[in-house]
């Protein structure tokens, strides 16, 4: 019998119980013993019911996307489902934990659903740019309606227990999941209930089929936010199948949808993101053994922002939170913007009702940096000076308990500068958080010079614990994600002192999939942020000067690049921009040019991709892998591009390489000449995923 799928008889109950840590996931092992043990309990006339559970911690959490792109190895998905569903005996899958993709396709396929009340259930494929390839586009409609299976296939998002009772998707919720599920069988046979397939039961199908918009409405609601995007479409279609055409037909056209998506450039990119994601999390360097530090509370310092943004991520994983202001007045401020947050969020639904209060409870806003005391980890989020951030952490040397982690949420300044101002370097590093810090999933975690491994264990493990997604980075200017941006924002000025306008730039730029181009982007943080800074450094940039000293700053002004209507943030071109580049071009005597779209995002994307090779030659990332996170998960780079790092082996590394040193000598710009690293893979035919493949076999 099978090593990690074992048949037990409780007299007349068989009980088929799958265990393969640490998620039961669908391997070839747990396919073929689950069809082995099916059928011995179908041949045993002894066993009246069966029970489909699991050992561990969940249900099957869905297929082993190790063997995507591997040739199939039997038995088939589909084979083992028929094997349940035409059991002549009762079969009823008894869950806990998630019953995911593959997994609630197996749960499907048995005659009846239990679940204990923590249960989730749910098919993300399309997360990875897939469907659901074994009947759960045309199973799931027939179980809880087309509307409900649209949300959850087209949307990837799991419902919980008592949501699939109410729809019908589970029959009862259970204590526990073998002994809930063995009391239900015993009830099946008692009241000699018949069983009930799926396939052959279009009864939730019905009002659908006389009148599609039920339908369409559904889809139109699910795949508005899916830009760009295949899968969510195709999911829309195969869940029509179910509709349309008998179940058999319907579960081949889904098949012919899983192997086109799987095939395709963007599931694969999806699916790098998804182990990218997890890589990410292991750090490079650190001593085997390195343990967390504690961490039951946090201080914020400064409820601006950035700094409510932080305290609302703790607040929302359930950590105890002192907020720490200056003055009452910011920090009634700050605590304010969190509160009406949270309200909003509850009033969509977003949140339970109680969820605003129970979190506001969590936050003990203070004035005073001497009321750090108590916390184990501290995070600065203070005002972007280095004046400002060594002063700080001076005090903080003076105030936190020893042991604290040391913490500061800056976005270019030079870590280890910030840790000589304290006697414990070793307790100090960056988190980074992106704004709006209570949304936006990454956190770049910055390993300074003495860091302590266990320090960096600690900001690693607490990210993931507020559900963010944590990219360990080294110490430099504007660490990964604005070292790269920087050089994009370098190359969209040069394009408007060559002839582009503001518009084409932005368009070609989130035609490529991108959220927002530079300059509507630069809108939005402010003009005058830059402006500021450039006359500290004594720099002058022409165009974006003569903005605001036209007193044009971007949104909050309702004209920077853009114009804005009153209450609206959609930016507009304006006339009177092309008029102010004109006029500055004609000033400094230079020519404008037609510029093509291909050469924008040649210019947009190759520098940055550059600077991702002197940012692994330097060390400053360890991974490509990390460098794409940073980009998927904390600057709207389109997941189904996988990352520019991913991306660029894609377009391949040769003709980017060419085309910088093109560009180079075209803009008599030096800085664009190709990084050794990318030169030499260029020159070798290899790709950056290749660096990731040798470091592994190191």
């Amino acid at each position: 019998m099978s090593e990690v799928v074992k048949l037990e008889r409780h007299d007349e109950v068989g009980i088929v119980t799958v265990n393969s840590p640490p998620v039961n996931a669908l391997s070839a092992a747990v396919r073929g013993g689950i069809l082995e043990c099916i059928k011995a309990a179908v041949a045993d006339p002894a066993i009246k019911g069966i029970v489909l559970t699991c050992a561990g911690r969940t249900f099957i959490a869905g297929a082993d996307i190790t063997e995507f792109g591997k040739p199939p190895k039997p038995p088939g998905l589909n084979e083992v489902l028929a094997e349940i569903e035409n059991s002549p005996k009762p079969v009823v899958a008894a869950i806990h934990g998630t019953a995911l993709g593959g997994g609630l396709e197996v749960a499907l396929a048995c005659h009846f659903r239990v679940a204990v009340k923590e249960a989730k259930l749910g098919l993300p494929e399309v997360k990875l740019g897939l469907l659901p390839g074994a009947g759960g586009t045309q199973r799931l409609p027939r179980a809880v309606g087309p509307e409900l299976a649209v949300k959850m296939i087209v949307g990837g998002d799991p419902i919980g227990a008592a949501e699939a009772l109410k729809n019908g998707l589970i029959e009862e919720i259970v204590e526990g999941p073998a002994s809930g599920g063995e009391a239900f069988v015993r009830k099946l046979l008692a009241e000699k209930r018949p069983l009930r397939r799926l396939r052959d039961d279009d009864s939730k199908l019905a009002a659908a089929k006389a009148d599609r918009s039920i339908f369409t409405n559904a889809v139109a609601a699910m795949t508005k936010r899916s830009r760009g995007l295949e899968a969510p479409f195709a999911a829309a279609d195969a869940v029509g199948y179910a509709i349309d055409l008998p179940f058999d037909e319907g579960l081949k056209k889904e098949r012919e949808g899983f192997l086109k998506l799987v095939a395709s450039d963007q599931s694969k990119a999806q699916r790098y993101a998804f182990f990218a994601e997890r890589e990410a999390a292991k750090i490079a360097g650190v001593p085997e053994g390195a343990k967390p530090r504690p961490v039951n509370r946090v201080a914020i310092l400064g409820a601006g922002t950035m700094g409510g943004g932080i305290a609302m991520s703790f607040a929302n994983a359930g950590i105890p939170v002192t907020l720490i202001e200056t003055g009452e007045e910011q920090l009634k401020r700050g605590l304010g913007v969190m509160q009406k947050n949270w309200e909003a969020t509850a009033a969509r639904g977003g949140i339970p009702a109680d969820a605003p209060a129970k979190r506001m409870a969590l936050i003990n806003g203070v004035v005073g940096i001497e009321n750090v005391g108590d916390a184990d980890l501290v995070i600065e989020a203070v005002f972007e000076t280095m004046a400002v951030k060594k002063e700080v952490f001076g005090k903080l040397d003076q105030y936190a308990k020893q042991g604290a982690v040391l913490a500061s949420n800056t976005s270019y300044l030079n870590i280890d500068e910030i840790a000589k101002s304290t006697k414990r370097p070793q307790d100090v590093l960056g988190m980074h958080f992106f704004s709006p810090a209570n949304v936006m999933k990454l956190c770049e975690i910055v390993r300074a010079d003495k860091t302590a491994p266990d320090a960096l264990v600690t900001a690693v493990t607490i990210a993931r614990k507020i559900a963010k997604v944590p990219a360990v980075v080294g110490v430099c200017d504007g660490f990964v994600g604005n070292r790269m941006l920087a050089q994009r924002g370098k190359q969209s000025e040069k394009l408007l002192f060559e002839g582009a306008l503001p518009q084409q730039v932005d368009a070609v730029v989130t035609k490529f999939g991108m959220p927002m181009g530079p300059f509507a982007m630069g809108d939005l943080a402010g003009l005058d942020i830059g402006w500021r800074s450039r006359k500290d450094r004594g720099i002058k940039s022409e165009i974006a000067d003569a903005l605001c000293e036209a007193g044009r700053f971007g949104q909050k002004t309702g004209k920077g690049y853009y114009k804005y209507e009153a209450g609206s943030r959609a930016p507009l071109p304006d006339p009177d921009v092309e008029k102010l580049i004109d006029e500055t071009l004609a000033r400094l005597g230079r020519k404008k040019r037609v510029v093509s779209d291909e050469e924008i995002l040649e210019r947009m994307m190759y520098p940055m991709i550059n600077e991702g090779a002197k940012i692994l030659e330097e060390g400053i990332a360890a991974r490509p892998s990390d460098i794409d996170v940073v980009w998927l998960y904390g600057y709207g780079w389109p997941i189904y591009r996988g990352g520019p790092m991913f991306w660029a082996d894609s377009v391949g590394l040769k003709h980017i390489a060419d085309r910088l040193s093109f560009y180079a000598k075209e803009t008599n710009d030096p800085s664009l000449e190709p990084a050794p690293l990318l030169k030499k893979l260029a020159a070798e035919g290899k790709t950056f995923a290749s660096l990731a493949a040798a470091s592994k076999a190191a």
